[in-house]
């Protein structure tokens, strides 16, 4: 008999448990979006290269069109639909409406995704390969808007909506920062 070429597993989705059978081959974007219904994850490129696709796994960014479905059971997925508290948008949610960090909006879930690992990534001092001083003891630097793009660079918008991008990302992560003291 030949190995079978689907597996049972869970998922855990924005605090859910789902259990579903997928092809080993499945992405996470594709079982989310056929078989969860969950389409603010958007499909762009198909290849890792634009973004549209993040979300958090774990609390850290992924392109979900290059992740296997089966190799997230057991790890925590958070998608657009799960950064919401209830009807209070997430801080990044609300600085992309205030700024109009969007056009289209296809990107805007993934951007935004992005956004709040970006922000989480800075204040736990993590460096860019624009950071000047990368010593665990010279601590987070500036937020910059050149920080930010560079951070931010593996989403693109083809609407072109990255000067209110990086001024919305720059005040959720001000907002996050006021919040935490």
């Amino acid at each position: 008999m030949p190995p079978s070429t689907s597996s049972d597993l869970t998922l855990s989705v924005n605090g859910e448990k789902y259990t579903l059978t997928v092809d080993h081959r499945t992405t996470l974007l594709d079982a989310l979006r056929e078989r969860l219904d969950m389409t603010g994850t958007k499909k762009g490129c198909d290849q890792g290269q634009c973004g549209a696709c993040t979300v958090l796994l774990d609390g850290r960014r992924s392109v979900a069109c290059l992740q296997l479905a089966v190799a997230a059971e057991g790890r925590e997925i958070t998608t657009i639909e799960g950064v919401a508290e209830g009807e209070r948008l997430h801080p990044v949610q609300q600085a992309f409406l205030d700024l109009d960090g969007f056009q289209c909006g296809y990107c805007t879930p993934g951007q935004i995704c992005s956004a709040i690992a970006v922000i989480e990534e800075h204040a736990a001092g993590w460096p860019s390969a624009v950071t000047g001083d990368v010593r665990p003891e010279a601590g987070p630097p500036p937020l910059t808007p050149e920080e930010i793009r560079e951070r931010m660079s593996g989403n693109l918008c083809r609407c072109g909506a990255y000067v209110s991008i990086v001024q919305a990302v720059a005040r959720a992560a001000e907002e996050t920062k006021g919040a935490a003291a």
